[in-house]
């Protein structure tokens, strides 16, 4: 490849690039529906396998996602609403255990009087509109109903994203085979290679960790239930969904659950509990779910992960916290590639001429070695 060819692809990328960027707030549908697309493709293929056509496979797989997902909202929607409805009812004890006993310990502990921890006009405000608590939600409604381009922007959201889905479904290989056919004839080889490996990572971290959050979801909420925590479900939810971000999901899990023990249990006993709980989430996930479900074949750094999902929110909004890590998988297969060529260059073989240092430790001319003697005849 030329230099010419070189500068064009550049050009070509960024360009791409920009677009993705000043797209961004409206790519959200569209990338839910690729998403959908690549977990459900091969299975189309399966099918397609066994001589269905295309468009037959494509309408069985989309139909059976879309009923996993409407039994999923089904189940998961109450209960969310219960949960929330115990955590608002909640609400004027937490405030209580905040005033009465986390205030006393931090003060007593570091020795700060309370007025300057001035939290007593924090505290008023929440306790003035605590009762107004369980208006937000018609108060979120009512203003998302005014708001017509909002509920627009939703509804349209919502719509597309079923409808992209299922003819991508339908149209995945050949706008695979589409693409292949744009890649110029001398770099196709080496781009098959890569699109071969990353479609391995990617396939290994998109199944793997849905896989993974759905386990540990289930675990935590289960567990955090028959300790006796009244919102220890919602509290696994948002520990098993937020677990894509390596110990994340841990650490809020377990701050929660925490809190919500002292608060409502006021023990050691079920603190132990949820300690315990937590102990066995973390054991589960590292040497069970895991290694089990994603494997070493990402070997993305969990300070990689951290990065990769704070870069692409700040930069793509909620699209990118959601492509953060698939992109950073493509990113590391790209970076092992280019390591690749970089250790086969002439930039990294080349020999370096060893320095021939004197017994007083200064460098002396350098000398070729020495040729061998001729064996002696005996």
């Amino acid at each position: 490849m030329s230099n010419a060819q070189r500068w064009q692809w550049l050009v070509i990328v960024a360009v791409i690039g920009c677009l993705i960027w000043l797209l961004s707030p409206i790519l959200m549908p569209f990338a839910l529906a690729a998403v959908f697309a690549y977990l459900g493709d091969p299975l189309v293929d399966r099918l397609e396998r066994w001589r269905l056509p295309r468009g037959l496979a494509a309408g069985i797989v989309f139909f059976v996602m879309l009923l996993i997902v409407a039994l999923a909202l089904l189940l998961l929607v109450p209960l969310i609403q219960r949960q929330v409805a115990h955590l608002i009812a909640a609400l004027p004890a937490y405030a209580a255990w905040v005033t009465q006993t986390a205030i006393p310990w931090v003060e007593h502990q570091l020795d700060i009087p309370a007025s300057e921890l001035d939290v007593g006009s924090v505290l008023a405000k929440v306790r003035e509109h605590l009762g107004t608590v369980g208006g937000v939600a018609a108060t979120v409604i009512g203003y998302a109903t005014r708001s017509g381009l909002a509920l627009i922007g939703w509804s349209v959201s919502i719509v597309l994203v079923p409808v992209v889905t299922f003819y991508l479904l339908r149209d995945w290989d050949k706008l695979v085979a589409h693409i292949d056919g744009l890649i110029p004839r001398d770099a196709q080889p080496t781009v098959r290679r890569l699109a071969n490996e990353t479609n391995s990572v990617l396939g290994a971290f998109v199944r793997g960790q849905l896989l993974v959050m759905l386990g540990l979801g289930i675990f935590y909420a289960v567990a955090l239930r028959l300790t006796g925590l009244q919102v220890g479900p919602l509290i696994g939810i948002v520990a098993g969904v937020v677990s894509f971000v390596p110990y994340l999901g841990f650490i809020v899990g377990i701050v929660a659950s925490i809190i919500a023990a002292l608060v409502q249990f006021h023990d050691v006993f079920h603190l132990v509990l949820v300690l315990v709980v937590f102990g066995i989430g973390s054991l589960l996930e590292s040497y069970v779910l895991v290694p089990k479900l994603v494997g070493d074949r990402i070997g993305l750094h969990p300070v990689a992960v951290m990065f990769a999902v704070l870069a692409f929110g700040e930069l793509f909004g909620f699209i990118g916290i959601l492509l953060a890590l698939p992109m950073a998988a493509v990113a590391l297969v790209m970076l092992r590639f280019l390591r690749q060529r970089y250790q086969a260059s002439a930039l990294y073989a080349t020999p370096v001429t060893p320095k021939i240092v004197s017994t007083s430790g200064e460098p002396v001319a350098d000398k070729p070695p020495a040729e061998p003697e001729p064996p002696r005849e005996p």
